[in-house]
């Protein structure tokens, strides 16, 4: 069966990635394709690079006919996505890339993001979309919300450490490196070439990114107690990538057998040999994770280094295998190409 896909919002960087991967999906054909402000053009003239698919015109989604969309992936900006949302037909179903249907709690949502949510309905069914520990809910929801792409480099790490109670809840430092790419494509002064390149800055300081809201969120549930990690994020030079080092207080060789036992199955996750760290070159491009366990020289304390790919398993690619559970394709099913190096 060939499912008819539309994607809103597909002149951003993560439209432009579902397009690149649905590409080599065996079952899916893109019918509608989203773009307010650049409706009417070929994708040739958004993205050069895609010039040789055979792909719709942008349109508006108001003219886009939901009757002929089997599955709508929605990459549109927070708030708007959730207005969107609300007005399509309720028997469709959708894989939500922005933040709007992360956090469960609709006050959580008005700290984090500032205005009252417009679809508490949709808010209340939506699935958190981190495949690897909501496979049984995706496959049976309408309505899945992409983890930010920060909070999934983040969980990897951690989620199955507090499961196993291997380290000290109180004593997490996140250390986050990301590149431009996860800013979007809208532009910003501070995301110019010259203000970024040959520089490096840390952002959002002191606890106040938005996605620290996914952590408190999902940690405190694995927890059954409030978990709050310290959490700094920084913006590399790099078109894409996440680098996360994460510093805490535990057994290393407690830490890296927790890590193997709960990914040994995982198709995308990959557990590097005891004390080898990721890097972001090894996973461009593709839906793998990298995960490095190291000792560190204090005793009793170790570090769990991360790197993926932003917009592809932090974004795109999640999605893709979010997508892949909720119509009953294989979960690995367009998602297999080998990550680009150098």
């Amino acid at each position: 069966m060939t499912h008819k896909i539309a994607i809103l919002g597909a002149s951003g960087y993560t439209g432009a990635e579902l397009i690149r991967l649905i590409a080599g999906h065996p079952n899916m054909e893109i019918v509608a394709l989203s773009g307010e402000r650049k409706a009417g053009m070929d994708m040739a003239e958004v993205f050069p690079h895609l010039r040789h698919m055979d792909l719709p015109v942008l349109c508006k989604i108001e003219e886009i006919d939901f009757s002929n969309v089997d599955f709508c992936f929605c990459a549109l900006p927070h708030k708007t996505s959730q207005e969107v949302i609300r007005d399509l037909p309720k028997t469709l179903k959708i894989v939500d890339l922005s933040a709007d249907f992360r956090l469960r709690d609709p006050e959580a949502y008005k700290k984090w993001y500032g205005n009252d949510h417009a679809a508490l309905e949709q808010q209340g069914e939506a699935v958190y979309g981190l495949s690897e520990f909501y496979r049984d809910e995706i496959k049976g929801a309408r309505l899945v919300a992409g983890t930010g792409c920060n909070a999934a480099t983040g969980q990897f790490a951690l989620r199955p450490l507090i499961s196993a109670g291997v380290i000290d809840l109180d004593e997490i430092i996140l250390d986050m490196k990301c590149a431009v790419s996860g800013a979007g494509r809208s532009l910003k002064e501070n995301l110019l070439h010259a203000e970024l390149s040959e520089g490096y800055n840390a952002y959002a300081i002191g606890g106040t990114h938005r996605h620290q809201g996914e952590f408190d969120q999902e940690f405190s549930k694995i927890a059954g107690r409030p978990v709050q990690v310290q959490f700094t994020p920084h913006l590399m030079p790099a078109n894409r990538g996440i680098l996360a080092t994460t510093y805490v207080k535990g057994d290393a060789q407690a830490i890296y057998k927790a890590l193997s036992e709960a990914y040994a199955d995982e198709p995308f996750i990959e557990m590097l040999p005891f004390g080898t760290a990721p890097s972001t070159h090894h996973v461009r491009g593709s839906n793998f994770v990298h995960i490095g366990v190291t000792g560190d020289r204090i005793e009793g304390r170790a570090m769990v280094i991360v790197a993926l790919d932003n917009l592809t398993k932090g974004s795109s690619g999640q999605a893709l295998q979010n997508a892949n559970l909720m119509l009953g394709e294989e979960e690995t099913a367009g998602l297999m190409m080998a990550p680009l190096f150098p």
